[in-house]
């Protein structure tokens, strides 16, 4: 401001009176001072505010901030600044970086939340070894000192880290959160020292997910040697933190829960909850006066895991910003809008520079990179990239498992790899299983990793019931390389089984219906496999099968065999099936050759022979929720003669095949036998609910011996089955009943099977 003091001394020094020259200059004076006052107080109208965003948390209820921010935008308000805690952190770090509320509401609502609370581990990420055991067991506990220990965390949150990343991709290069298009910060908690931890640096993937790492839930993120949880926990609201970065003006938007009343504080979980957010509640009322536009949603009835409604939750953020139109609008009013930087489009694919991966004490590198699936200057895709963690997560050999994609140049990307090993190294698994040929029985499986060499696990699964058994593995995965492998195995079974089916294994006396089979299997291989264009896996053996079958029902011949054969073997496979007993799509095949080296059976001569066998399935969903899968098969016997004892069987349903039993709907177990067949299988599938489906089969078949040579597979199928169907896709496994019959035999089969088979 101009001094007045000064202008009086100017005009005594200039020797001037009230004469004639004062008053146009004194007029002149007062219009440049006027000029100078108006432009100051123009310079302060338009000035612009800078307006901070504070998002709470709160889980799903959290999706509420989509909903006001769509209003905000619409009000024309710039965000200047945002700070969130856990699901705040998780909106206003894809905000910051430049998404729209719109973009938000199409990410959020396309988001599979199951995935994200379970951290979904898709199928076609597990190796074949991998594949096989997990589709054996209900549930894995830790063990450790001989005692069954309970999980740190059900979540190692690998999904949520895949999807944020990708979102982010665009501000990877940014590690300095106050340079994203809207500066940002949020808040976690050290676990180890119970501080507030604010994060305004760093990787932003890994800082979102620190701030929503919410406890026993998701494990703990390791952010330059803190071990960090759910900023919720110490500071829900980080208002003090925005209030810091500059804002003078506050936009609050608070999910959170009020204080319940004793009606709704009437079981133990609910009273400790309340306990532990008094303290927070009190810090509310503070932060509550320094907001300056406090949004509070009625999300009443939803809870943190609400997921499957953010719709309405959303809906419901909108409701309650509208409700505070006229204080966002004169935010907005006389202030230039600025146009938000949104994400550009980006490809799909990422050129690898060079992939860095951390020194372990007991994996090497090699074994790292066969996981991932890629290696030094290749170009994959992001759908590449989550497979390849994701097969390592599947190892259950890292309790953390994360990266960052850093630019190199203009067209790369460095992969640095950060995994922390687990501690872990034994644990018990469990399973129960029931159907028509092995009855019941109770899985107990004992594993051990790291036993003699890296990268090795060693399992054993022992079956009580019935019909008790047992699977011993032996297994160093050598990633890139190949891998060695030991099984042994026994199984057992009885069953009475009719006299009447085709080329039957058993020589019976005409007088009898049906004979009452004993069969014994102890099986031993050791094998090496690869895999190869990244899809495929193929392997060879040796293998010692030791086989007794006897029946006490034909006395002149009661042991049918009892022999050990001695072979050789080869196999290749590709799986990428997303489901084994429900699959909605994918293909698989598997091909297995098996050249008899040699039979200890002292009563026949020995005559070296092979077998083939092949399948190929695809399945395909067509409509909402109809899957249709196609199967072919086929096995044939070449060499100088045949070892019934091993020739091909089809019939039944539920159980876990082995050597050359096939199912096949309309025929009872071992119903049809040869050394050859075709078959054929379409299967329709509805899931008229979550994992509850309905579904309908046919199958046809030729099979008889050597049915190729005399070019009867060629003709119209001799054999068919059909069956209808209901599954149920538990945690237990597949829970299944189907009610089968042939119209050639006019028999009808109704079999019931539980759990995973094994």
């Amino acid at each position: 401001m101009f001094p007045l003091s000064a202008l009086h001394g100017s005009l005594l020094q200039s020797g001037l009176g009230f004469g004639r020259l004062f008053v146009p200059k004194l007029f002149l004076i007062f219009f440049i001072v006027n000029i100078h006052l108006q432009a100051q107080n123009d310079s302060i109208y338009n000035k612009k505010p800078k307006i901070g965003l504070v998002l709470s948390g709160g889980g799903a209820k959290g999706l509420a901030h989509i909903g006001v921010l769509k209003v905000i935008e619409e009000a024309g308000v710039q965000i200047d600044y945002i700070g969130g805690t856990s699901m705040g952190a998780i909106i206003g770090g894809l905000y910051a970086s430049g998404y729209t509320a719109n973009q938000l509401d199409s990410i959020f609502q396309n988001t599979d939340y199951e995935a994200v609370i379970r951290d979904y581990l898709p199928r076609v990420a597990k190796n074949f070894y991998q594949k096989d055991n997990d589709e054996r067991y209900a549930f894995t506990l830790p063990f450790k000192n001989f005692k069954l220990t309970v999980p740190s965390a059900l979540s190692k949150g690998l999904y949520n880290y895949n999807l944020i990343n990708r979102l982010t991709y665009h501000v990877r290069h940014i590690d300095d959160f106050s340079k994203l298009p809207i500066p940002f910060v949020c808040i976690a908690t050290n676990i180890e020292t119970g501080e507030e931890v604010e994060l305004n640096k760093g990787y932003l993937t890994q800082a979102i997910l620190a701030s929503g790492a919410f406890p026993s839930l998701y494990a703990p993120v390791d952010i330059q040697g803190k071990y960090l949880i759910d900023g919720g926990v110490l500071n829900n609201y980080p208002v003090k933190q925005v209030k810091e970065m500059g804002a003078d003006i506050i936009i609050g938007v608070d999910v959170q829960d009020d204080l319940k009343d004793r009606s709704e504080l009437q079981e133990a979980t609910r009273i400790l909850v309340q306990i532990s957010n008094l303290q927070m509640m009190e810090r509310m009322k503070q932060n509550r006066e320094i907001t300056d536009v406090y949004i509070k949603p009625d999300i009443k009835g939803f809870s943190v895991i609400s997921f499957d409604q953010g719709k309405d939750i959303i809906l419901r953020g909108e409701q309650a910003g509208q409700s505070f139109w006229e204080e966002l609008v004169k935010l907005s009013t006389n202030y230039k809008k600025v146009q938000l930087q949104n994400p550009k489009k980006l490809s799909d694919t990422i050129a690898i520079k060079e992939i860095f991966t951390p020194v372990l004490k007991d994996y090497t590198r090699a074994f790292m990179l066969g996981k991932l699936r890629f290696r030094n200057e290749e170009t994959i895709t992001f759908q590449q990239l989550n497979n390849g963690l994701e097969n390592l997560n599947a190892t259950q050999n890292f309790k953390t498992v994360s990266y960052q994609l850093q630019p190199e140049g203009a067209e790369y990307d460095n992969l640095y790899l950060d995994v922390k090993e687990s501690a872990q190294k034994s644990f018990m698994k469990f399973g129960l299983h029931y159907d028509n040929l092995l009855k019941s029985g109770i899985l107990i499986n004992f594993t051990r990793k790291k036993v003699a060499f890296k990268n090795d696990v060693i399992s054993l699964d022992l079956i009580l019931g019935d019909n008790p058994r047992y699977v011993f593995d032996y297994y160093i995965d050598n990633g890139f390389y190949w891998s060695f492998g030991v099984r042994s195995r026994y199984i057992q079974w009885n069953k009475n089984i009719p006299t009447d089916f085709n080329n039957g294994l058993v020589l019976f006396d005409g007088n009898l219906s049906n004979v009452n089979v004993n069969f014994y299997d102890f099986t031993n291989q050791v094998y090496f496999q690869t895999f190869f264009l990244q899809k495929f896996i193929a392997g060879a053996g040796l293998e010692l099968k030791h086989l007794k079958i006897s029946t006490q029902n034909i006395e002149s011949n009661p042991v049918l065999d009892n022999s050990d054969y001695l072979s050789f073997y080869g196999y290749m496979k590709f799986d990428s099936f997303d489901s084994k007993h429900f699959p909605t799509k994918g293909m698989m095949f598997e091909g297995t050759f098996q050249n008899i080296l040699n039979q200890s059976n002292p009563l026949q001569i020995f005559q070296r022979n092979s077998y083939v066998k092949g399948s190929f399935s695809f399945v395909k969903t067509f409509w909402n929720r109809f899957s249709i899968t196609i199967q072919n098969e086929l096995g044939f016997t070449f060499g100088d003669t045949e070892t019934p004892a091993l020739n091909f069987a089809l019939g039944g349903y539920g159980y876990k095949e082995f050597n050359n039993f096939r199912p096949f709907f309309g025929y009872d177990f071992v119903g049809l036998t040869g050394n050859s067949y075709i078959k054929g299988l379409a299967n329709i599938d509805y899931e008229f609910l979550n994992k509850h489906h309905v579904n309908f089969a046919a199958n046809y078949s030729n099979i008889g011996n050597n049915i190729f040579l005399n070019k009867e597979w060629f003709s119209l199928p001799q054999y068919s089955g059909y069956a209808i169907g209901y599954g149920f896709d538990s945690i237990l496994g597949p829970i299944e009943i189907k009610h089968s019959w042939s119209p050639e035999t006019s028999r009808h089969y109704t079999w019931f099977a539980v759990g995973f088979w094994f």
